[in-house]
C-alpha cells in the first residue's frame, strides 16, 4: 500500500487479515488514503492505475497458465493463417482480453465450492512446504509471515485427506481470478497475436526464391529474433520500464480495462454516476455494431471524401481532397479504424499530437503540393500519394523484368527496361525517415543523455552487485520523500519534459517488495540467441557474414534506448525498416535474401524488444512480481508456429522491398547523378535541428520549444504511404477534443472514462471486424452487394 512506511519500518500490526467467501485472504493497510504524495505526477497515470498493491492476489495459478497459452497459441495460429491469404483480417489482443475475463470466471465457478480450504498467497504463488522453507518468520519484510506459515501448515494436513480427485480439483482450482492473472494472459497473448516478421522472410524464400531450407532454419531464424528482442527489453528496463516519466500511453488502456472488468468502485464525475463497467459495454457495444456501417454496408462513411463526389473527375480536386490516392484534406470520417490508424488518439498526449500535425501540415500540405505541381523528380507523371514505385511510363514497376532465373539483378535488363521513380509523398517519406533517425540520436543526447549515463552507471553497479537483487537502486529511506517534493513541484507537466529518468514513483517503491530478475538472465540469454542467429547465418545460405549479423544487432542496440523512450513519451514509434534495408544494400549490394535477414535482425528485433518493454511497463503498474512475469513473457516466445507452403500478399511486399535495395541497390537511387541524391541532406538536417531546439528551449522550463519533438514530428509522418492526410488531422481533432478540451474542462470526466472510452472503442472495432469478416466476408454472402453507398467513393 502506497501509504505504508518503507518496507524496513512495516510493522505486521498494522496489517489486517481480510477473507472472503471464497477462502482467498486479501491484506489491508488501515492507513489507506485514494491519492498518496509520491502518486505518478501524470494524469494519465493517475486515472488508469491504482497506487496500491494487494501481495495476496493468486497469479501463479494452473488458470493462468492454460489461459495463457490457449490464447497465445490460438491467437498466433489464427492471425498467422489469416496472414497468408487476401482478404485478411487480424485478431487483435484486445479480444484475448475481453474474451479470457467470462472463462476465467467460468473457471472458478465451475471448480471452486465453498467449503475449500483456505488459501493462502504470497507474492502470486500458493504456499506449499517449498515455499514456506523460503520464508523467514522473523523477517518484517513478509506480512504476517508467522501466521502464513502456520496456516499453510494446516493446509497442507487437510489436502492430504482429500480424494485424488478432489486434490486434483484444488489444485486446478487454485485462488480466484482477479486483475493480476487476467494480465499475464493478456501479456502472454500481445506479441503471440501478432505472427513474426520472420515468417514472411521464410515465405519469401520458399514461395519467391524457391529456397526452401527446412524446419529446423525456420524455428532457429523466428525464435532467434524474438528472444534477442525479449533480451533487449529485460537489458533496458532501468531506462524504459523504471522511470516514472516514461508512461508508455498505449499500456494506460489495458490498465484501465482491468480496473473496468475487476473493481466495482464508482464515484460521481462532473454529474456521470454510470459506472465505468456500464459505460465500457454501451461504447463496445455501440462500436461493434456502428462499424457494420462504414465496414460493410455503406463503405463511402469511412472514405468520406464528399468533396470528390461532386467532381469525380477533378483531377485537382482527387489529389487534395481524395483519401486513397490524394492528399485528404477534408477531415472527415465515421470509421473510428480510419481515426485510430495509427494509434488512438485518446492515448497520446495532445502536445505530442501538435508536433505531428505541425509536421503534416508543413510537409504534406505544403510541400508536397509545391514539388508535384512543379514537376519535382518527375512526380507529376505519378500519383501524387502511393505506396507503389513506377517506371518510366507512369505504370509500376515490375521487378521482374530486371532479374535473372536465378533472381539476381541484370544490369542490361535494368538499362533496357527502367530506373525507379517514386511519388513525391513516398519521396517526402523517405526524406522524413532519414531525418528522423538522424534527430533521434541528437534529440536523445541533448534532452535525456545525462539521465542514460546515469542509468548506464546504475546498470554497471547492479552487475556487479547481482546478490541484492532490489527492483530499484534508490535507497529505500530516501526515494519516498525525495520523490514527494518533485510530484507536487511536476504535477502539471507532461511526459518526457522534465527528466523523466530521474525519478521513482509510488509504483516503483511498491514493486521493490518483490525479488527482481538478475540483469545476468537477460545477458545470457542475449548471448545464446546471438550465437544462434551467427549460426544461421553462416551454416545456411542466405548470403549474410557474421559480421553483417552484427552490424545489424548493433544498429538495433543502439536506438533501442532512444525509440523506446519517444514511443514511451509519446506513443510514437520511429522504424527502423528503411535504414536496416540501405545500411545493408550499400554493404552487402546484391544479396536480396541477405538484406531480408539483416531486416529481420536489425528492425524486427527492436521492433519486438518494445512490445516487451511495454509489457513490462504495463506488469509494473499491474504490480506483476517480476520473476513470474520474466516465464509469461519467455513461455509466450515459443507459441509461433511455422510455415508450411502458403502464399502472402504481405510478403510479396517486403519481397518487392529486398529486390528494389537488396538487387538495384541504394546506389542507383541515391548516389552520384541519382534524381534521389537530395534526400541525403535530410540526414543532416535531422541531425542539427534538434540542437537548435535545445538550444532555443533549454534555459526556460516553460518555453514553447520544449514541446516540440522532432523524432516525433518527422518519424510519425513515415505512415505516409499507406496513410493520408485524412489519419493524421481527423486524428488530431479528436485527441485535441478529448486530451486538451475535456481534459480541461471536465477533468473528472476525463479521469474516469477516458481510457476506457478508449478500450472500449479499440475493442468494439476489433470484434466488430471479426465478425463483419468471418460472418459476411468470408463466406462470400456479400458478393455483388453493391449500391451509392458502396461505389460513389470508388469515383
Amino acid at each position: 500500500d502506497p501509504t505504508s512506511p518503507e518496507e524496513g519500518d512495516t510493522e505486521p500490526s498494522d496489517l489486517t487479515d481480510d477473507s472472503d467467501s471464497t477462502g482467498v485472504h486479501t491484506l489491508s493497510d488501515k492507513g489507506n488514503f485514494e491519492d498518496p504524495p509520491d502518486n505518478s505526477p501524470y494524469a494519465q497515470v493517475r486515472a488508469s492505475v491504482s497506487p496500491t498493491d494487494n501481495i495476496t492476489s493468486s497469479i501463479n495459478t494452473p488458470r493462468m497458465w492454460v489461459l495463457s497459452m490457449l490464447f497465445a497459441i490460438l491467437g498466433s495460429s489464427t492471425n498467422l493463417f489469416f496472414s497468408l491469404r487476401y482478404p485478411s483480417v487480424s485478431i487483435t489482443p484486445v479480444i484475448a482480453l475481453l474474451l479470457v475475463h467470462p472463462l476465467g470466471r467460468l473457471w472458478d465457478r465451475v471448480l471452486r465450492r465453498r467449503g475449500d480450504p483456505e488459501e493462502i498467497f504470497l507474492n502470486g504463488t500458493l504456499l506449499h512446504q517449498a515455499t514456506r522453507q523460503q520464508v523467514n518468520p522473523f523477517s518484517v519484510d513478509q506480512p504476517d509471515a508467522v501466521s502464513l506459515a502456520m496456516r499453510d501448515s494446516s493446509f497442507q494436513r487437510q489436502s492430504k485427506s482429500h480424494s485424488w480427485r478432489t486434490q486434483a480439483r484444488l489444485w486446478l482450482a487454485q485462488g480466484q481470478w482477479n486483475e493480476k492473472e487476467h494480465c499475464c494472459v493478456y501479456i502472454s497473448s500481445n506479441v503471440s497475436f501478432g505472427f513474426a516478421f520472420a515468417t514472411d522472410v521464410i515465405v519469401e524464400q520458399t514461395q519467391f526464391y524457391h529456397q526452401d531450407l527446412g524446419v529446423h532454419y525456420q524455428i532457429l531464424l523466428t525464435l532467434s529474433t524474438q528472444i534477442l528482442g525479449y533480451s533487449l527489453a529485460g537489458l533496458s528496463r532501468r531506462y524504459l520500464v523504471r522511470p516514472s516519466g516514461l508512461i508508455w500511453p498505449g499500456t494506460l488502456a489495458s490498465s484501465a480495462m482491468f480496473s473496468t472488468l475487476h473493481k466495482e468502485e464508482n464515484k460521481s464525475a462532473n454529474g456521470w454516476r454510470i459506472s465505468r463497467w456500464k459505460f465500457f459495454y454501451y461504447f463496445f457495444i455501440g462500436s461493434c455494431s456502428f462499424y457494420f456501417l462504414p465496414g460493410l454496408l455503406m463503405p463511402a462513411l469511412s472514405y468520406f471524401s464528399v468533396i470528390t463526389w461532386f467532381a469525380p473527375k477533378n483531377v485537382v480536386l482527387a489529389n487534395l481532397f481524395g483519401i486513397s490516392s490524394g492528399l485528404g484534406l477534408f477531415p472527415v470520417t465515421f470509421d473510428w479504424a480510419q481515426i485510430a490508424y495509427i494509434g488512438s488518439p485518446l492515448l497520446t498526449p495532445f502536445w505530442a499530437a501538435l508536433n505531428i500535425v505541425g509536421g503534416l501540415v508543413i510537409v504534406m500540405w505544403i510541400i508536397a503540393p509545391i514539388m508535384y505541381y512543379t514537376n519535382a523528380m518527375y512526380s507529376s507523371y505519378m500519383p501524387i500519394l502511393s505506396a507503389a514505385v513506377f517506371d518510366n511510363t507512369g505504370k509500376p514497376y515490375d521487378v521482374s523484368k530486371i532479374l535473372t532465373p536465378d533472381f539476381l539483378f541484370d544490369k542490361e535488363a535494368y538499362q533496357n527496361y527502367s530506373r525507379v521513380f517514386l511519388p513525391v509523398t513516398y519521396v517526402l517519406s523517405y526524406a522524413l525517415q532519414f531525418a528522423a533517425l538522424a534527430a533521434l540520436i541528437t534529440h536523445t543526447v541533448c534532452w535525456h543523455g545525462i539521465d542514460i549515463w546515469k542509468q548506464w552507471r546504475r546498470s554497471l553497479a547492479e552487475v556487479h552487485n547481482e546478490s541484492r537483487a532490489d527492483y530499484d537502486s534508490v535507497p529505500a529511506a530516501s526515494a519516498a520523500v525525495a520523490y514527494r517534493r518533485s510530484s507536487i513541484s511536476s504535477r502539471p507537466s507532461e511526459p518526457g519534459l522534465e527528466n523523466p529518468m530521474d525519478a521513482e514513483d509510488v509504483h516503483n517503491r511498491l514493486m521493490r517488495r518483490y525479488d527482481d530478475v538478475p540483469v545476468s538472465w537477460y545477458i545470457w540469454i542475449g548471448i545464446a540467441m546471438t550465437a544462434t542467429g551467427i549460426f544461421v547465418v553462416e551454416y545456411y545460405p542466405i548470403h549474410l557474414p557474421w559480421y553483417g549479423l552484427l552490424l545489424a544487432l548493433a544498429i538495433c542496440t543502439i536506438l533501442f534506448i532512444p525509440i523506446g523512450i519517444v514511443m514511451a513519451i509519446t506513443n510514437q514509434q520511429s522504424s527502423l525498416y528503411l535504414i536496416c534495408q540501405l545500411i545493408c544494400g550499400v554493404v552487402f549490394p546484391g544479396r536480396p535474401v541477405a538484406n531480408m535477414v539483416f531486416v529481420t535482425y536489425g528492425y524486427i528485433t527492436s521492433t519486438q524488444g518494445l512490445k516487451f518493454s511495454s509489457d513490462l511497463k504495463l506488469g509494473h503498474y499491474m504490480k506483476i512480481p517480476p520473476r513470474i512475469l520474466f516465464t509469461v513473457q519467455l513461455n509466450r516466445l515459443f507459441t509461433h508456429p511455422t510455415i508450411n507452403g502458403f502464399t502472402c500478399p504481405i510478403a510479396r511486399v517486403h519481397f518487392n522491398g529486398s529486390i528494389l535495395w537488396g538487387v538495384v541497390g541504394p546506389a542507383r537511387f541515391f548516389g552520384p547523378g541519382a534524381i534521389y541524391r537530395p534526400l541525403i541532406w535530410a540526414f543532416l538536417i535531422g541531425a542539427v535541428s534538434p540542437v537548435v531546439v535545445y538550444c532555443l528551449g533549454r534555459s526556460n522550463r516553460h518555453s514553447f520549444w520544449r514541446k516540440v519533438n522532432l523524432p516525433v514530428l518527422f518519424g510519425s509522418l513515415s505512415w505516409i504511404p499507406p496513410a493520408t492526410g485524412l489519419n493524421f488531422s481527423v486524428w488530431a481533432l479528436v485527441c485535441y477534443l478529448f486530451n486538451y478540451v475535456i481534459r480541461k474542462r471536465r477533468s473528472e470526466w476525463w479521469s474516469k472514462y477516458n481510457m476506457t472510452l478508449s478500450a472500449a472503442l479499440d475493442s468494439g472495432l476489433a470484434f466488430g471486424v471479426v465478425v463483419v469478416f468471418f460472418g459476411f466476408v468470408y463466406p462470400g454472402w456479400m458478393d455483388g452487394f453493391k449500391w451509392w453507398g458502396t461505389e460513389v467513393y470508388k469515383q
